[in-house]
């Protein structure tokens, strides 16, 4: 009887505990950083709402971010968000420091670009620092055309995969004798792989075709030359995935002269820095696409080509489309995809259809009214 009862409960208890007791992509990310992160969408927590970290960063960043903070208010988006300001002229890293622990307790951020006005040795890049600290491993930004907007080209669609905590952003600089500065470029094949792998798996899961490896290997043969062989290696694991590189100097020439040939892009740091402004550039500009940073651990969402606009700054000129789009993706990866949906919807009839357009893109709105244009639609569907 006892053994019975035993069997009974490996049979139907130990599946019910399993079922009912998964534990969860935000969970695993978040409360358990031994462990490495599922590919599973993070589950809401406290009755569906998330806590995000804000980090406005300076130039246009807060009057973006306030309408960011419209628009979910107004959809009612199950999101609350800490407010962290970072001083630019700090020669302090305090406020850096915190504004990194709140995004490991909260696991998501959406930022801004943050200046870093001193120019004193000590006092690293906020932007870069931040990356580094939380291994914010990848940046990813969909470049993709949109039809009112007059551009060099149509019909793009380019996923620019870029590896983000190494190559010359490494911050490894010293003056070896006076009057000669030495600047480390650092590749590891740890990350190289990270890199590539993630490209090859977003080809693979998105239905993309072809993977271009952008690199120097002509010149840095031991530097770019390992990032490239590794990602051929890894091209081996995909044989459904076409594979090919191209010289950056030559890339850039390629991106402004046929976009269409590329599908998705593998990049070291600073050459997807630069052909992440090239291709957005030939779509419609700084003020449109949104940029993923993605770590094993924390997933951090900005605008793609990480301008401060400093000169536009308070005019009500700023294109919140960039921003606007950079919350969407941080939804979906929170798991609010109606929200997310309905957001993106909002914005694509805005610029596609109504044709209210930025001066950046060669209109004459105002911030403002992109944001109102946007909440007319939002006010259509049912969003809370």
């Amino acid at each position: 009887m006892a053994l019975r009862l035993f069997r009974l409960s490996q049979d139907v208890v130990t599946p019910l505990i399993k079922r009912n007791c998964t534990v969860s992509a935000f969970e695993l990310q978040h409360k358990n950083p031994v462990q490495r992160k599922v590919e599973l969408i993070p589950k809401a927590q406290y009755g569906g709402r998330h806590t995000v970290t804000m980090l406005p960063g300076g130039g246009i960043g807060p009057e973006l971010m306030s309408y960011v903070r419209e628009v979910f208010r107004f959809a009612g988006v199950p999101v609350d968000f800490e407010i962290v300001d970072i001083d630019p002229a700090s020669e302090g890293n305090d406020d850096l420091e915190y504004a990194i622990t709140t995004i490991k307790r909260n696991g998501v951020a959406l930022k801004g670009n943050i200046e870093t006005k001193s120019e004193a040795t000590g006092i690293m890049s906020r932007n870069v620092a931040l990356r580094n600290e939380l291994d914010l491993f990848v940046n990813v930004l969909h470049c993709k055309s949109f039809n009112a907007i007059p551009a060099h080209h149509s019909n793009v669609d380019v996923v620019i995969v870029r590896q983000n905590t190494e190559g010359e952003y490494a911050m490894l600089e010293h003056e070896s004798v006076h009057g000669v500065v030495e600047s480390m470029k650092v590749v590891t094949i740890e990350n190289a792989a990270r890199v590539a792998r993630y490209a090859f798996e977003f080809a693979k899961n998105n239905n993309r075709k072809k993977v271009t490896t952008i690199h120097k290997a002509n010149i840095m043969k031991l530097s770019d030359g390992l990032f490239l062989n590794v990602a051929r290696n890894i091209a081996k694991e995909y044989p459904e995935i076409q594979h090919n590189d191209m010289i950056i100097d030559n890339c850039c020439m390629q991106l402004v002269s046929n976009p269409h040939q590329f599908d998705v892009m593998n990049t070291t740091n600073l050459y997807g820095s630069i052909t992440s402004n090239v291709l957005c550039g030939l779509v419609g500009g700084a003020g449109l696409f949104s940029g993923r940073n993605y770590g094993d651990y924390y997933a951090v969402f900005e605008p793609g080509t990480r301008n401060t606009g400093t000169a536009i700054a308070g005019k009500n000129v700023a294109n919140p489309v960039a921003m606007l789009n950079a919350a969407v993706d941080m939804l979906y990866h929170l798991g609010h995809r109606y929200h997310a949906d309905c957001i993106s919807d909002a914005i694509h009839k805005t610029i596609d259809i109504d044709g209210i357009h930025t001066p950046d893109l060669g209109g004459t709105n105002t911030s403002t009214e992109i944001v109102q244009n946007v909440l007319k639609h939002l006010a259509e569907k049912r969003t809370y």
